[in-house]
């Protein structure tokens, strides 16, 4: 499924492949392996591209957090009318792309990393990595959600009065306390569409409307 949003980051494929490259030395070597000298020798590429792809350290590290965040996928903006079940497979997409991110080694590492930065030596302004990772992560993944949930409520398949709550609990639902029992070194989920179609049936019983049928929106997204 070709999904696209409008605050998807705008990276060249090329430009992608550094960013995986950047990503895979940080989880291998952690924060003193992201060098410019070391990427631009692990990507093949020259310093002087990667300055002008990303700019500075931060702007490479917030390239890297935009390109992670842009795996999980939403909504398909396609022109075709939102329906149930439609709706649902947006949502349990969503879900799976969500827990496999965030169960990945990158996203544990680069949490882990911000936490460490978090400390009582912190300073006043705290983790950089941690204001990164909620700007160009957290936050970039709800407005997609959200922007799946309004549209769901616009086509009277949702009700609720307020998308904020109802975004936070689908997350709830989704998560759980999962990444805080990975950062702490317990394995992650076996079966990620499996926890993703729990969490989502549980979100649409709360939240559906008589256009949404609970068991035949399950059926059709099985197909």
């Amino acid at each position: 499924m070709r999904t696209e949003t409008a605050d998807m980051p705008d990276f060249s494929p090329r430009q992608n492949e550094v960013l995986e490259q950047a990503l895979r030395l940080l989880v291998e070597g952690g924060e003193k392996a992201l060098t410019t000298s070391g990427l631009a020798r692990a990507a093949s590429c020259s310093k002087e591209s990667l300055y002008k792809w990303f700019g500075d350290r931060e702007g490479l590290l917030a390239a890297m957090i935009a390109h992670q965040a842009a795996k999980v996928r939403t909504f398909e903006r396609s022109g075709e009318r939102l329906s149930a079940e439609l709706l649902r497979e947006h949502l349990e997409l969503f879900a799976r792309d969500l827990l496999e991110v965030l169960s990945g080694d990158v996203s544990l590492a680069l949490n882990r990393l911000a936490i460490g930065q978090s400390g009582p030596g912190a300073g006043p302004n705290g983790s950089k990595l941690g204001k990164l990772l909620v700007e160009h992560g957290r936050r970039q993944i709800d407005r997609r959600a959200m922007a799946l949930i309004d549209a769901g409520k616009r086509v009277g398949l949702l009700r609720f009065d307020n998308a904020d709550a109802a975004y936070h609990t689908l997350y709830g639902l989704i998560v759980s306390d999962l990444h805080v029992r990975m950062l702490l070194g317990e394995p992650g989920l076996k079966d990620t569409a499996r926890q993703a179609e729990r969490a989502i049936d549980a979100f649409l019983s709360l939240y559906r409307t008589e256009k949404q049928p609970l068991e035949v929106s399950r059926t059709s997204a099985a197909r």
